[in-house]
């Protein structure tokens, strides 16, 4: 599914170069659960940012589902990211004066569907994170756990093979986040591969393999 093969990944600062990755071979087969850890400054977040097709690396092969995709222009990995990525923020992201049902319909409608078959896909992804009867609610009337629901139908309407989920849990009390992380483990079980950024232990132990990175290298690969 993901294929990273000696990712480097800089930025030019003043007359010299900052290294974020030094070099990150990774594989994540479809299906997988993985968590990625490490202190700030690792270059965790901008490791997800490469696999989530926010960021291009500077040196290295990014294969995804087989496909070189680490080269490609800005349009060609937009597309790639609308139909085969889900984003789930630790912030939700919401927008403030739309209710949950549009919140989620509105990657569909940009993808053209049409707007009854986006309706029908929308109340669907709702039902499947436990939120048929919260559809007409905006972010101002949800709670946070509620609002994340609503961020993960939003990932999930699409199809995407792949949920990239940072800090999913972050801005959650321990109870909700543990339901969050229920509803991404019941996703894995259906067929989505995740890969989440965790400061947080416990929050790891639902992946199925976490992988630890510091000063922009892998350090350890362990499997639960």
């Amino acid at each position: 599914m993901i294929n990273l093969t000696n990712i480097i990944k800089s930025y030019p600062l003043g007359k010299e170069r900052l290294v974020v990755l030094k070099g990150i071979s990774l594989t994540i087969t479809s299906g997988e659960f993985v968590a990625i850890m490490g202190p700030s400054g690792s270059g965790k977040s901008t490791l997800m940012n490469i696999v989530g097709l926010l960021d291009t690396p500077s040196e290295g092969s990014y294969l995804l589902e087989g496909k070189e995709v680490g080269n490609l222009n800005e349009n060609d990995q937009a597309e790639i990211r609308s139909r085969r990525i889900g984003f789930v923020f630790q912030s939700f992201n919401l927008l403030p004066r739309m209710d949950a049902l549009r919140q989620v319909m509105q990657p569909l409608l940009y993808q053209g569907w049409s707007r009854p078959k986006a309706e029908t896909k929308a109340r669907e992804s709702l039902h499947l994170v436990g939120l048929s009867g919260r559809i007409s609610h905006n972010p101002n009337e949800l709670s946070g756990g509620q609002q994340q629901r609503v961020a993960i139908a939003r990932a999930i309407a699409t199809d995407p093979a792949i949920i990239l989920a940072d800090e999913p849990t972050g801005a959650l009390d321990t109870q909700t986040g543990h339901e969050i992380m229920d509803i991404l483990t019941n996703l894995n079980k259906l067929g989505k591969t995740i890969v989440m950024v965790t400061h947080e232990p416990r929050v790891a132990t639902f992946a199925h393999r976490t992988i630890h990175i510091e000063d922009g290298l892998i350090r350890s690969k362990e499997n639960i």
